[in-house]
């Protein structure tokens, strides 16, 4: 197949454990380059927190980030795209995370303007932040911080089967023409904009920004957030510890991030 675009997810696809992208990634990424294929970044976390890995990559084209919410061209700093949550869809959300049952339970990430702003620092924050390597900013009432379209609202909580539940009650609250919902990893539900998804912006990249067709492209990724990117591209390569359901998406299985899935998958198509 005549690829021309390569897009890649970062957590659990190119950055592991380490949080770094390992030399033999960057090298099978420098080579695909040398060969004339745009490489690009589609991921959940913040333009501001993604930059590190589009700059450790030397991609060229512009930053997805926010499941495709926001792209930017960080050597133009042209924003080429920003689709927010409506205010109205934030406060219904924030009303039913804030309900006594679930309060106490689950940490509320609320983005706006590339800032995150939080009701505390709970333990959840703590880790995102060291991850994420970006600052939280506790507000008390988060409603006091809802003057401004969110880009995106998160939950997190280490209880798996909670995260699983919301997901599947907000699932039934509202339709995918209402709200985009998703979970990034296993501990992450988030919700954007409808129009917002990891497909929609690598179909932006490819037919708007370079002017090439779905199989012109190759993407690699590993959780329900690259499920529609997966999808849309000629090739779609799921990571070995991408979900069951992703995995039956995808037209091959790549090694987990550990043992250099994206290399073998490079290797294997490009």
């Amino acid at each position: 197949m005549n690829i021309q675009l390569l897009v890649l997810d970062i957590d659990g696809t190119i950055a592991g454990e380490s949080n770094e992208i390992n030399p033999g990634v960057k090298e099978a990424i420098a080579k695909v380059k040398a060969q004339g294929v745009k490489v690009a970044i589609a991921t959940g976390r913040m333009y501001c927190s993604a930059l590190r890995f589009h700059q450790a990559i030397q991609s060229d084209l512009p930053l997805i980030v926010y499941q495709g919410a926001w792209i930017q061209d960080p050597i133009t700093q042209v924003r080429h795209r920003h689709l927010p949550l409506s205010l109205e869809s934030a406060h219904q959300l924030l009303d039913y995370f804030e309900q006594p049952a679930l309060r106490d339970l689950i940490s509320v990430h609320l983005y706006i303007n590339d800032c995150l702003y939080v009701r505390e620092i709970a333990n959840e924050t703590e880790a995102y932040t060291m991850r994420s390597s970006v600052k939280a900013h506790p507000v008390g009432d988060l409603r006091q911080a809802l003057t401004t379209e969110p880009t995106k609202m998160l939950a997190l909580s280490d209880d798996i089967e909670l995260i699983d539940e919301i997901w599947g009650t907000l699932r039934k609250r509202y339709t995918p023409a209402e709200l985009y919902l998703t979970k990034s990893v296993a501990t992450f539900f988030e919700a954007t904009n409808p129009l917002v998804n990891k497909g929609t912006a690598v179909r932006y990249l490819a037919e708007e920004y370079l002017g090439i067709k779905p199989e012109n492209v190759m993407a690699i990724g590993d959780n329900f957030n690259d499920l529609e990117m997966l999808e849309y591209a000629g090739i779609g390569v799921a990571m070995g510890s991408a979900p069951p359901g992703v995995q039956a998406k995808a037209d091959w299985v790549a090694p987990t991030v550990e043992e250099d899935g994206a290399i073998a998958a490079i290797e294997k198509f490009l």
